[in-house]
């Protein structure tokens, strides 16, 4: 019964994903917002997203609560008919439509061919962020979690590896050791931070203790590499700016839950700032 249920989203999203390039990039996006907004919340709990937004916001009022669960159903539909136009945003017509700041930072990592350790969080179409890394001539590979989808899964990875960036890791033992072999290599590495993984510390976030990952810290500690925070935000429809802070460098004495504590709380910050970008639906304090 998965199995099957899987097989006609699949189907469904193929359809969209015609429908989408036959439309283009501004309607589609607009169109996969306002559709997500009414359909999204059929699909996850609200009661979850809502729960999320208190636990950031203990005071905010029910039009707020809202507004952000709103906006944020709108972005994720954006960022859903925006997949069929991931090669546009690297060497199309959408390519101009990405601002980045910070740009400098980028340029001394790659004409210094140093290591670094790229973090942030599922903000607008998050995709671009490591799209733009390694269109700056940067070694990249990124960390990535497969999608439970598995007739989906296989073409999402496709377009990652073509457009995205080309040494995509899976989570996971094996993706551990390709991980280290790249490292030796000189490859910097991006990552997610916010989500909940079962591998994981209970590490503070939002007062509150919330299974992290470690591998930013282990990377930190087993490498002496900075930490560079990035962040992306939506403009307006497919126009982005994308933000690479200055490299955070740890010393030596710190340790592994020290390290992912003061990450987490980079990212707190991110999401004060941008809420309404941020992907809420995840059961992040479960």
């Amino acid at each position: 019964m998965k199995y099957l249920k899987y097989f006609f989203q699949f189907l469904i999203i193929i359809i969209f994903f015609l429908i989408f390039r036959i439309l283009g990039p501004n309607i589609s996006a607009k169109i996969g917002g306002k559709l997500f907004e009414k359909v999204g919340p059929l699909f996850r709990s609200k009661k979850i997203i809502y729960s999320n937004i208190k636990k950031v916001f203990p005071e905010i009022n029910l039009v707020d609560l809202k507004k952000i669960s709103s906006s944020m159903w709108n972005n994720y539909g954006r960022l859903f008919a925006e997949y069929v136009f991931i090669k546009n945003f690297r060497v199309g017509n959408l390519a101009s439509k990405i601002n980045i700041e910070g740009n400098e930072i980028l340029e001394e990592i790659r004409k210094n061919n140093k290591q670094v350790v790229f973090v942030s969080g599922h903000f607008s179409n998050f995709e671009l962020m490591a799209m733009q890394i390694e269109k700056a001539g940067i070694n990249l590979a990124t960390i990535y979690r497969p999608l439970n989808n598995i007739y989906l899964n296989p073409i999402m990875e496709r377009i990652r590896k073509k457009y995205i960036c080309k040494n995509q890791i899976r989570k996971g033992i094996g993706g551990i050791k390709k991980l280290i072999k790249l490292k030796k290599l000189n490859y910097s590495t991006a990552l997610m931070i916010d989500q909940r993984v079962s591998e994981g510390i209970l590490s503070d976030f939002f007062n509150q203790k919330a299974l992290t990952t470690t591998i930013p810290a282990q990377l930190v500690k087993k490498f002496n590499i900075p930490v560079v925070l990035v962040s992306i935000n939506r403009i307006k429809g497919t126009n982005f700016k994308m933000t690479i802070k200055k490299p955070i460098f740890f010393s030596k004495d710190k340790t592994i839950e020290s390290i992912t504590n003061e990450l987490n709380h980079e990212l707190e910050k991110l999401i004060i700032k941008n809420p309404n970008e941020w992907i809420w639906s995840h059961n992040r304090w479960k």
